[in-house]
């Protein structure tokens, strides 16, 4: 009696529902560009470390080849080099759009913009191929267990039969530059002093919004992050070098989304529009008034 067809194929359209969010112009911007290429560093860095050790855990082997080892410390080198370069990429952004909003379009157009980013990749890129090319040149004549939950640099110096200190001075001297350039840049002294003077108390707070965002990102991640690589492999303990690395490695990288998103109102309006949120508040006082 009914006509009916089967079903051999279902259609998602989970993508299709952001259409409306992907082609919005307000986050068409250097900063939520600079935004995307964080959240693919903390995607990277967090499918670096998290899959192979939810899979450690589940089927109690420990086991990981050299190979494997190696890709970690590529993975999590590059990114997190990349990722202290960007954050400081991302405080010139701010201090640009504060305190020379004018020239902003020209300081901070589409091309510089690549261009700054690409370059903060490629030094990840050549910081990473320097550290895996040192670090297993090293003999390792000990036990192969490394007290470690990932392949991490200092608890693979460990293992070292022989003299690392030469290597190990060179990333500390690369973690203080990285260090003084962080807070050189992100400083964002000169931006609250702009902030304070602004007459507007409207962009007085969206400003402070961000930049306190931005603060809380830069004091987390390389709060943990530097610490774990300045000092020796030898100062340090496996226990507390666990700690650090789950918190920079796992904790931040969720934080991250919830610190840009959910304090600025251009991610929530364009949040709403994805999900009918403000058409059904636009709709409403007819549909009520019809009544």
């Amino acid at each position: 009696v009914w006509n009916h067809t089967a079903l051999a194929d279902f259609i998602l359209l989970g993508l299709c529902m952001q259409l409306d969010t992907d082609t919005d112009g307000c986050l068409h911007t250097p900063m939520y560009f600079l935004l995307s290429q964080l959240s693919i560093m903390d995607l990277t860095l967090n499918g670096t470390v998290v899959p192979k050790m939810t899979a450690n855990f589940l089927s109690g082997s420990k086991f990981i080849s050299q190979d494997g080892c190696a890709a970690q410390v590529f993975l999590v080198v590059l990114v997190g080099g990349a990722e202290c370069f960007l954050l400081a990429v991302m405080a010139y952004d701010r201090y640009v759009a504060v305190c020379h909003p004018l020239r902003y379009p020209m300081l901070m157009n589409w091309e510089a913009c690549c261009l700054m980013t690409l370059v903060t990749w490629m030094v990840g890129v050549a910081d990473s191929v320097i550290d895996v090319g040192v670090v297993f040149r090293f003999p390792y004549c000990g036990s192969p267990q490394v007290d470690h939950f990932f392949c991490e640099i200092p608890a693979l110096l460990r293992l070292s039969c022989a003299d690392t200190s030469l290597f190990q001075d060179f990333i500390y001297a690369c973690c203080v530059v990285t260090l003084l350039l962080g807070v050189i840049v992100a400083s964002h002294a000169r931006v609250l002093t702009a902030v304070i003077s602004m007459s507007s108390t409207e962009g007085k707070q969206k400003a402070l919004t961000t930049c306190s965002s931005h603060l809380a990102v830069v004091g987390l991640y390389y709060g943990g992050g530097i610490f774990n690589y300045m000092h020796k492999a030898s100062a340090g303990t496996p226990a507390g070098d666990r700690a650090i690395s789950t918190f920079y490695t796992i904790f931040v990288l969720m934080l991250n989304p919830l610190i840009y998103s959910l304090r600025n109102r251009e991610v929530m309006r364009a949040r709403k529009r994805v999900l009918g949120i403000e058409n059904l508040k636009e709709k409403q006082p007819e549909h009520f008034y019809s009544l």
